[in-house]
């Protein structure tokens, strides 16, 4: 996000010196603060921008801010456009966004989870903010337009969106028209009517035009801006001007040719040319121009012509950049190709030197592409690869490669390896294998084998390119692993690491990890253990610090799976400890995000205090573990890789459960499963599961069993690592199950599943599992009377749990576990621990009693909010039932959202039943 043109785009356009006060069109505008949206949708040359530039201009300074946002066809993709949104909030609320740009800026969360932390950040915003959005219609990626409705959708009171388009967005616009959320200004309310265009001729172009002249010109115009403001550049300087509005007559897009013809006649021909000649670019300044027109004096040119009101649009407040009007710069373009077409591949070919040399990549990309020079354009996205990739930019990036021809790409094998890589990421195995296969083409009969090149080949990034080998076994091993072929991954990853060159530590913890998610699937957990620290050490030495926080979740969950409590909490230690030195150093940043350098930071805090939350938790710690999460959410407000946004939700709902809150419990895992991503990560402990867990052990063992039957559960099932969560689960359901008149037969059926549990458990070293298999066998030996075998279990459980600190395992089971650990209390052994335990499990019993109440009460006014948000009244509606103001209503649903701790208007309603308020 770094340039020279970032300015320019978070920049509100200079007010014009030609301008007329519209005060019906700004008090529409003002009526904005009151709804969600305002949408001004026109087609080109109605003045949008500059209405828009007008209003903010004659606001009062009275706390509001503004963020201003200039859209191009490069901010088409999701990883360009919400990065620009966020930076452009920023220029109006001070370290606005750390939580969305430090999961941009991993490149790994899901769309949703970047939204709803945005959301977040947004509700956090303390005063009245106004979003400006210019120029939306060139956004037309479906999940950009997807997720402008879900921000749209959850937009808090205090911010407010204004989208100026040629076109209506795919927005929800008849649902905000139908709720009153939306203010619209349109093509019919843009045009001048005959006031506002005698006053806009007369006074701000100094013409001198009858009464009869200028309904005539507004009549022949429709009132239409730009083909007014054509006119009068005519007609300045002209004598017959009656003559001149008398032959002017034609449609909208004639009246255009027409009109900037006669302008361009009008101007010197030095400036005809300029004109001309730097109408292929979308913005302008002077260095740019001198490069492209090969002339000097640009600078002065530009003044100029923004002197003479010549459509151009200024970019900043020292008038450095500019850019022509969309409609004036579409005619001069198409001029230019006519008058002189052989004049203008070396016009874009100049444009994107220029634009190299200075920093701007895309934009040399986009000119070396518009000039017809293939083989220049895939020499600047190849060396672009790496960079693009780290900043997640890959939608950008394939669009450049799917520009490209096929004949250049087959003869790079570097741009046909970032091909498959970028199929790779967006889910597509379709043509990777093809892509790989033309690469190793090159490097030989196979990638382990490399010949010297053959005569055709081209490359530019050498480092790439001596890389090649093990980045191909690399994505193939992903192959295999998207595909669910374990042994093949392996393969491929241990090929990866003999290829991988002693320098290349990206490769080396790519290849490392692949091996660590095999192995880890396949349940060997220490040598999956050992893979996931090589590639931590790699990556570290990489300088990829956001995808060591990755690593450290894998190492902490491993070590958890292994029953090795203390380890796992070092791991989270050790790993906030590395962020904090990370941010001391400034070492988080990278190059499109060199001024975020806190962004990376934040997310793996966030991560490491998650995951603290989770063994504090089964230590019996909730007081620490929720101000973990709490912590966690201020860092960016559930910031972190993929995996955080749901963990915090099962980590708060794993504590909302030892509090008794059900409800509260359900609604948070409903919630993580519609988040859920694990990105590459085995789904060890399926959320479904968990929310199964918390039904039967709150008596709604009817839903459990109906998720058992869902999943096809069966106690006679082959076992293996990846189901073995569930069949422990399935055991739960069953021992809750016995209450009812199959007890026998399903408390049978359970023992003889954690029987083969136990052993499974045990050869694999996967002693957490183990503790809490005993504890179940303990409690279904208990429930057949057969105290003795329940209680040699439970020793076991016992002796193993003790060194580790384990709480949860034993309490969250209630009073049966409780009787039994009673009776151990009383022979002697570990006694101190059993009565740790005991004292546990009647604070439990206590909190659970107090967690009907709510801890901050809703108000009287509030409790009219909470009532009226159960029917179908729409937000207006609420507002005038109640006599407030819509605004009034907003910060009561938002505060009510708080207190109950939902973030929707159906979940308040359910939570506030639950609570009979």
């Amino acid at each position: 996000m770094a340039g020279p043109l970032l300015e320019t785009k978070l920049h509100v356009p200079r007010r014009r010196r030609a301008q007329v006060a519209r005060p019906r069109l700004s008090e529409r505008l003002s009526r904005g603060w009151e709804s969600t949206l305002t949408l001004v949708s026109a087609p080109a040359g109605f003045g949008k921008t500059t209405l828009l530039t007008q209003w903010l201009a004659d606001l009062p300074a009275d706390g509001r801010s503004v963020a201003w946002l200039s859209l191009d066809q490069r901010d088409d993709d999701p990883a360009v456009f919400w990065p620009y949104l966020v930076a452009a909030l920023r220029t109006a609320v001070d370290g606005f966004g750390a939580g969305a740009l430090a999961l941009l800026e991993s490149g790994q969360a899901p769309m949703a989870t970047v939204l709803a932390t945005l959301v977040n950040d947004l509700r956090s915003i303390p005063d009245d903010v106004v979003l400006v959005l210019d120029d939306y219609h060139v956004v037309e990626a479906g999940d950009v337009q997807e997720g402008m409705a879900f921000v749209l959708e959850h937009l808090p009171p205090q911010v407010h969106l204004v989208i100026a388009t040629r076109a209506d967005p795919a927005l929800p616009l008849a649902r905000l028209r139908g709720r009153g959320e939306l203010v619209e200004v349109r093509a019919a309310d843009l045009r001048f009517t005959s006031d506002e265009a005698a006053t806009y001729l007369n006074e701000a172009m100094g013409l001198a035009l009858t009464a009869r002249d200028v309904e005539a010109l507004e009549g022949r115009t429709e009132g239409w801006i730009a083909a007014l403001q054509l006119a009068a550049l005519s007609m300045q300087g002209r004598a017959d001007v009656a003559g001149f509005i008398a032959g002017f007559a034609g449609d909208d897009r004639y009246i255009v040719d027409y009109l900037v013809e006669e302008v361009l006649q009008r101007q010197p021909a030095q400036f005809r040319d300029f004109l001309l000649r730097t109408s292929i670019l979308s913005r302008l300044n002077g260095s740019l121009c001198d490069a492209v027109t090969g002339q000097g004096g640009a600078k002065a040119m530009l003044e100029a012509l923004d002197r003479g009101n010549l459509f151009l649009v200024p970019l900043d407040d020292r008038r450095q950049w500019y850019r022509y009007h969309h409609l004036f710069a579409d005619v001069l373009e198409a001029r230019v190709l006519d008058e002189q077409p052989a004049d203008v591949p070396g016009l874009h070919r100049r444009a994107s030197h220029w634009s190299e040399q200075n920093g701007e990549r895309s934009e040399a990309i986009r000119h070396a592409m518009a000039g017809g020079d293939v083989g220049r354009a895939a020499d600047l996205v190849e060396l672009a690869i790496p960079e693009m990739s780290q900043a997640r930019q890959e939608a950008t990036l394939r669009r450049w490669l799917e520009a490209l021809p096929d004949d250049v790409l087959t003869v790079r094998p570097v741009l046909s390896v970032g091909y498959a890589a970028m199929l790779l990421v967006h889910g597509e195995l379709e043509g990777v294998e093809a892509r790989l296969r033309d690469a190793e083409r090159w490097l030989g009969a196979t990638a382990e084998a490399p010949e010297p090149r053959a005569t055709g080949m081209v490359v530019v990034d050498e480092d790439a390119f001596r890389r090649l080998p093990c980045a191909v076994a690399v994505y193939r091993a992903a192959q295999a692993w998207v595909l669910g072929d374990v042994a093949g991954t392996m393969a491929h990853g241990g090929r990866a690491l003999d290829l991988v060159g002693a320098d290349d530590h990206l490769g080396r913890g790519a290849a490392a990890g692949m091996l660590g998610l095999a192995h880890w699937t396949s349940g060997d957990l220490e040598v999956a253990h050992r893979s996931w620290a090589d590639s931590r050490a790699s990556l570290q030495r990489a300088g990829h610090y956001s995808d060591m926080c990755g690593c450290a979740i894998a190492l902490a969950d491993i070590r958890i799976a292994q029953g090795r409590l203390h380890e796992a909490m070092s791991t989270y230690e050790r790993g906030l400890q590395g962020v904090t030195g990370q941010a001391a150093t400034g070492q988080g940043a990278t190059g499109l995000r060199a001024t975020e350098a806190a962004a990376p930071v934040l997310r793996g805090a966030a991560d490491m205090h998650v995951g603290m939350s989770g063994v504090l938790c089964e230590r019996n710690d909730l007081d620490a573990a929720t101000q973990h999460l709490v912590t966690s959410s201020e860092l960016g407000d559930h910031a972190g890789l993929p995996q955080n946004p749901h963990r915090w939700r099962v980590a708060m709902a794993r504590i909302r459960a030892a509090e008794g809150d059900l409800a509260g419990a359900i609604a948070l895992l409903d919630e993580a499963e519609r988040l859920y991503n694990g990105d590459l990560f085995p789904d060890v402990r399926p959320i479904a599961a968990v929310r199964a867990r918390v039904l039967a052990a709150h008596g709604r063992v009817g839903e459990a069993l109906g998720w058992v039957r869902e999943r096809g559960l069966s106690v006679d099932d082959d076992l293996e690592y990846l189901r073995e969560f569930e069949h422990i689960t399935l055991a739960r359901v069953l021992l809750a199950e016995a209450p009812t008149e199959r007890a026998d037969r399903s408390v049978q059926d359970a023992t003889r599943l954690l029987e083969r549990l136990v052993r499974a458990a045990d050869e694999g070293g996967r002693t957490g599992a183990v503790i809490e298999i005993l504890v179940l066998t303990a409690l279904a030996h208990q429930a057949r009377r057969d105290v003795p075998a329940a209680l040699a279990a439970l020793r076991r459980a016992l002796t193993l749990a003790e060194p580790e600190g384990y709480v949860r395992v034993f309490v969250d089971e209630g009073p049966p576990m409780a009787a039994l650990l009673r009776t151990i209390a009383k022979e002697g052994s570990a006694r101190t621990y059993v009565r740790r335990l005991l004292a546990a499990g009647s604070e439990s019993v206590e909190r659970a009693a107090r967690h009907d109440g709510l801890i901050d009460p809703l108000s009287e006014r509030e409790r009219d909010v909470i009532r009226l948000l159960g029917t179908d009244l729409a937000g207006p509606e609420i507002a005038r039932e109640l006599h407030v103001s819509l605004n009034t209503v907003r910060t009561h649903t938002k505060s009510i959202y708080t207190k109950l701790g939902v973030t929707s208007r159906r979940a308040a309603v359910r939570r506030a039943q639950e609570l009979h308020l």
